[in-house]
């Protein structure tokens, strides 16, 4: 194969995307060469052109999200970390999908020192080729597309963890999912659905609401109306038992209202802005919880990929676009418009 490839690459904040002439990436031990079929937007990557992210480098080749086929392994024989050269070559010429979860290997309640994601600071899926670790390689399940495959794994992990492993939701609870349209949102919409939850969702969109139905919410209501906690709290029957949020902002309030004692509000991200002030002794006396989560595990990553095969479940794409409108795409995200992910196909 030739030296140099195409991809993607930022080469600083605010600049455009742009199609490059780069170098193949050089394998180091345990590391697998994929060739890109297709990769996904994440809000990650609109954060990072803004320069509005941590741990910010430039040039970089964003993209966490990622699906393709397994084109060369570390060539320095045992060492790759799960069981030895002949292993670890058996991968070459496999579809698969990343889990762009870096260096967060055991079932913990955080992730470790170490710890990053693909993209940033490492180069990612937006490119004819990325490297990755073998241990980050997963076989893509044969009922979903390489464009389904890729939208998976950030937010489909993120809102496992966060519906899962931190709010703990149960067949039968009920739970609103907020600002529903955005990528883990929309996940955790599937998850929630597909574990036996009733769900209810808000956004500043009543299509989206009525996608959000179509996909198996119970109701929804618009949080651009005044006392639409109250609302939500009415079409639930009394209150919901989880929380899962993504905006923060002063709305945030309002979910200890909302929230049934013993309750959970997860959260995932802060596009609203801050927590504004609370009423502590709705806390204390309704006994919630109240937890912040990120991306997620191995263990995580592999029990969400098995839900999602289990029930069978698709990933909800917003759009595919060629990668040379890849800026286009990534503009899309500004009016927050999207229902589902924004996938490329390279």
């Amino acid at each position: 194969m030739k030296n140099t490839m195409k991809a993607l690459v930022l080469t600083g904040i605010g600049e455009p995307l742009r199609i490059q002439e780069v170098p193949v990436p050089e394998l180091m031990e345990g590391e697998a060469l994929v060739r890109v079929k297709a990769a996904a937007f994440n809000r990650r990557d609109w954060w990072i052109q803004r320069g509005q992210y941590a741990g910010l480098k430039f040039p970089i080749i964003l993209g966490s999200d990622g699906a393709g086929i397994v084109e060369k392994v570390w060539a320095g024989g045992i060492g790759d970390g799960i069981g030895g050269g002949a292993r670890a070559a058996s991968w070459v010429g496999k579809e698969v999908l990343i889990n762009p979860s870096l260096g967060w290997e055991e079932d913990s309640e955080a992730q470790p020192e170490g710890f990053s994601i693909l993209g940033l600071p490492q180069d990612g899926t937006f490119g004819e080729f990325v490297r990755v670790p073998i241990r980050n390689l997963y076989e893509k399940p044969e009922y979903l597309t390489f464009e389904e495959a890729a939208a998976l794994p950030l937010g489909g992990l993120t809102a496992y963890r966060a519906v899962f492993r931190k709010a703990g939701l149960q067949a039968g609870e009920k739970v609103l999912i907020t600002g529903v349209g955005g990528g883990v949102a929309t996940f955790a919409l599937q998850w929630a659905v597909h574990a036996g939850a009733e769900v209810f969702v808000t956004s500043g969109s009543p299509k989206k609401i009525d996608k959000a139905i179509a996909a198996g919410a119970k109701a929804g209501v618009d949080y651009r109306v005044e006392g639409w906690a109250q609302k939500i709290k009415e079409i639930s029957g009394g209150g919901v038992d989880v929380v899962i949020d993504s905006a923060l902002g002063e709305g945030f309030a309002e979910y200890l209202e909302l929230t049934n004692p013993g309750g959970r509000i997860v959260f995932f991200g802060g596009t609203s802005g801050n927590i504004p002030a609370l009423n502590g002794r709705k806390i204390f006396w309704k006994q919630l919880q109240i937890k912040g989560t990120t991306m997620g595990s191995r263990v995580d990553f592999e029990n969400m990929l098995a839900f999602a095969e289990k029930h069978q479940i698709r990933p909800l794409i917003d759009s595919v676009s060629p990668w040379e409108e890849a800026q286009r795409a990534l503009d899309n995200m500004t009016s927050s418009n999207q229902f589902g992910k924004i996938v490329l196909q390279m």
